[in-house]
């Protein structure tokens, strides 16, 4: 099994493409694609055009162009409807549907896996499903033992970095071109980088 960890979209060419790959669940192992607060803003964009406000700063206008939106009126600040309006005309029902249906965390073993991380104190099945996606603090200067070692990304780290109580994986690929991946084998813990 490979769980993905999130933000499939934003900071690249290729947003669309990444969307076509996970929709094809033609992997060679069962995958789990979690939501990442990337996808989150995303989602909030088809309903409210001035999500477009914030998420332009964090690779939308590269994702709107992806599908083939027009984005110059976009990159002024002005046109957040236009937008709304040309990524509602040609985001397929079947990225939409992906979306909407990405898990938020999953357990597997020792292992707990979201994107950004958890709320210290709460039991992991009560965690708030916006700090699975959000969380960025609170979570990584917290040194308390979470039940199971929490497997995220979200905040870029020049290596993975290893804690007693969490395993962060985001690379940065989006500025490094790295990206990496944790094979965990009975105790095992190997980093893949690519």
């Amino acid at each position: 099994m490979t769980v993905f960890v999130g933000d499939y979209i934003d900071r690249g060419p290729s947003s669309r493409g990444v969307l076509d790959r996970l929709v094809s669940f033609a992997f060679p192992t069962p995958i789990i694609p979690l939501l990442g607060n990337h996808e989150t803003l995303l989602l909030n964009f088809l309903e409210d055009a001035s999500v477009l406000q914030r998420w332009r700063s964090l690779g939308g206008l590269e994702t709107l162009f992806s599908y083939g939106v027009d984005v110059r009126e976009a990159m002024t600040g002005r046109g957040f409807e236009a937008a709304q309006y040309g990524l509602l005309r040609s985001f397929p029902d079947e990225h939409r549907r992906l979306l909407l249906h990405l898990p938020r965390s999953v357990e597997c073993g020792d292992y707990f896996f979201c994107h950004a991380g958890i709320r210290p104190g709460v039991p992991l099945t009560e965690q708030d499903p916006d700090d699975l996606v959000w969380i960025r603090d609170e979570f990584l200067t917290s040194d308390v033992d979470h039940g199971k070692l929490i497997v995220h990304g979200h905040t870029p780290v020049p290596e993975p970095d290893f804690r007693r109580n969490r395993i962060n994986l985001d690379t940065g690929a989006f500025a490094t071109g790295r990206l990496t991946c944790l094979r965990l084998l009975g105790e095992t813990q190997t980093i893949i980088t690519v």
